[in-house]
């Protein structure tokens, strides 16, 4: 029988390399999948609606928080983010363990939702190595940047509200160490009970 995926959580300061890890993992497993937002903003040239993002209107996006099939959501710069709760489910009942990048606050959410959800916090190995990543980015101004460090303070001061901490000073390892805890909780007892139930009666039939 293919059990259900489990529900993975993942949150960091921005620079922490949080997504470099997720793309590594969807590079390297069939078997694992990035949850996809539904999101009010207009979609931009090259996105593609259900890839990048589920694009709906305000009434949509509220009708899915009146029904209570929000996993989480916010308003960002006047338009709402979230994610379903439907859409998380397909992915999962379909054996695949699902990723969210989400904030310290949207875990949350999650967790007061979904007791089985597994949480991960990725912190950089210094300020000073947090502060070269965003530089070397070469995306954004001296003042966005000094935004991002501020924010990044703030996030951090939530990482005891995770059950893991993977500090992303060596790459490699640190997917390595992430890839680990997928597999653990993919051989915990409840797993595995739903996975094989059935051997694990044919294996007790005879006592």
């Amino acid at each position: 029988m293919q059990a259900r995926g489990n529900l993975f959580v993942l949150s960091a300061p921005s620079g922490a390399g949080k997504s470099s890890l997720i793309k590594a993992l969807l590079e390297r497993y069939q078997d694992i999948a990035l949850s996809v937002s539904h999101t009010t903003r207009a979609s931009r040239e090259g996105e593609v609606d259900g890839t990048h993002y589920h694009f709906v209107d305000q009434t949509q996006f509220q009708q899915l928080v009146d029904d209570d099939n929000m996993y989480e959501w916010a308003q960002v710069f006047g338009n709402f983010y979230g994610t379903s709760k439907k859409a998380i489910d397909d992915q999962r009942n379909n054996g695949l363990d699902v990723f969210l990048d989400i904030d310290w606050q949207g875990a949350r959410q999650v967790r007061e939702k979904d007791q089985t959800a597994i949480t991960i916090f990725i912190l950089p190995p210094s300020v000073e190595e947090l502060r070269r990543r965003l530089n070397s980015r070469g995306q954004d101004s001296e003042e966005v940047i000094e935004g991002r460090m501020n924010e990044a303070q703030s996030e951090i001061s939530h990482y005891n509200e995770f059950d893991f901490i993977l500090v992303n000073d060596d790459f490699e390892e640190t997917l390595t160490q992430l890839e680990q805890i997928i597999f653990a909780h993919r051989q915990s007892r409840d797993y595995q009970i739903e996975k094989y139930g059935e051997m694990i009666k044919q294996l007790l039939a005879n006592q």
